[in-house]
């Protein structure tokens, strides 16, 4: 995986350098990730496969959460915290397996 946004990107994906993309299927679950839907937003990974992750993301500046899939040039690397979103991920990393 590339090296962590240290704060919002600023490029739109369709002005990113296509080497600095990561391919969809590096991200893991639990992962923190920025995602672009009307602007840059705060995530997290909740599956990823060769073509696509899902992403569970804030869409607004509230506690509400959306579900999407997005393409790789429209997902990066988040190192900046969001507390209701990187608590959600201690729980999805911590879950009991099934019996």
């Amino acid at each position: 995986m590339p090296n962590l946004m240290a704060s919002t990107p600023t490029v739109t994906p369709p002005y990113r350098d296509p080497a600095e993309v990561a391919p969809a299927e590096s991200y893991r679950p639990a992962d923190p990730v920025w995602v672009y839907r009307d602007g840059w937003r705060a995530g997290i990974i909740e599956a990823a496969s060769p073509r696509a992750v899902t992403v569970t993301y804030r869409p607004e500046n509230h506690r509400g959460t959306g579900v999407d899939t997005f393409t790789a040039p429209y997902v990066t690397s988040r190192a900046d915290a969001d507390p209701a979103l990187d608590q959600r991920a201690l729980r999805l990393v911590r879950r009991s397996p099934l019996r």
